[in-house]
């Protein structure tokens, strides 16, 4: 890849650890602590009180679900007598390779849906090629493990032939993803591709494909939403996981907004 996608990996780590609203709100708490033992004492009582208030809201009140509600709702689920496709691409994420390689055993860090909906497709559809896009997120990356080897190691568990499967081991976040993929794949005019990843990650995945000359038909999976007046209304417990919806939502919202701002999508919100 070249050096603007490594910067472009480097730089979004970086800011996002710092933007990301439980971090920031808690870096603010802390400031805010530490002034009260200082001359400036009252500003620190108002950031103390911004940061307690923040944390509050987002980890308690359904801002989460705000967020994840129009992601979560763009692309609608293909209907249950869709043609067969082509081929399936599953969208790393999901995998802990670095678990799975300490322990010996397949293990599912995050959105376990990407993964059996993957095995459920390949099943349903028998002549489908399945491919996997995933190498490893870490910043430094010091390991060598990769996440398309622990995903190879789970699909062969869950009785995929690993003829079928095709691993694409390079990729770092999204965009690679899809032009990595497409270099290894070599789609061709009139084929259909179906997209599995997370129901919030789907309209920028899409716009992404989309962008880089590959389009597919998107097959969203791991909701966090019901779908209902009520649940918008209602707050979060426990708040971690407020904290943590709000955290992953918001950063969907940026990375639409900065993979337009770069030429990464094809829309600003993409949708079908």
């Amino acid at each position: 890849m070249s050096l603007a996608n490594h910067l472009f990996f480097y730089l979004s780590k970086l800011l996002w650890w710092f933007a990301a609203p439980s971090n920031l709100l808690t870096a603010i708490l802390v400031v805010g602590a530490l002034l009260l033992f200082t001359r400036w004492s009252r500003g620190g009582r108002r950031l103390v009180v911004l940061g307690a208030l923040g944390l509050l809201l987002c980890g308690i009140a359904p801002l989460g679900l705000w967020l994840a509600r129009p992601l979560e709702d763009r692309f609608p689920s293909p209907p249950a007598d869709m043609a067969a496709p082509t081929g399936i691409i599953v969208l790393g994420g999901s995998m802990d390779q670095l678990t799975t390689a300490a322990r010996g055993q397949p293990t599912i860090g995050a959105a376990p849906g990407r993964m059996t909906e993957a095995v459920a497709l390949a099943r349903r559809f028998p002549d489908a090629r399945i491919v996997f896009t995933g190498g490893s997120a870490e910043v430094f990356r010091t390991s060598g493990l990769d996440e398309a080897g622990a995903a190879l190691a789970l699909f062969r568990q869950l009785g995929l032939a690993p003829e079928r499967l095709t691993l694409e081991r390079e990729s770092r976040n999204t965009y690679e993803n899809a032009v990595l993929s497409k270099a290894l794949v070599k789609p061709q005019p009139g084929e259909r591709w179906l997209l599995v990843t997370s129901a919030w990650h789907m309209p920028r995945s899409v716009g992404i494909f989309r962008q880089a000359g590959w389009p597919v038909i998107a097959y969203p999976t791991d909701f966090e939403t019901r779908g209902t007046d009520r649940e918008l209304t209602r707050p979060i417990l426990p708040m971690s996981r407020g904290l943590d919806l709000t955290d992953r939502m918001a950063r969907e919202w940026v990375g639409l907004l900065a993979y337009r701002v770069g030429g990464r999508t094809d829309a600003l919100f993409p949708s079908p």
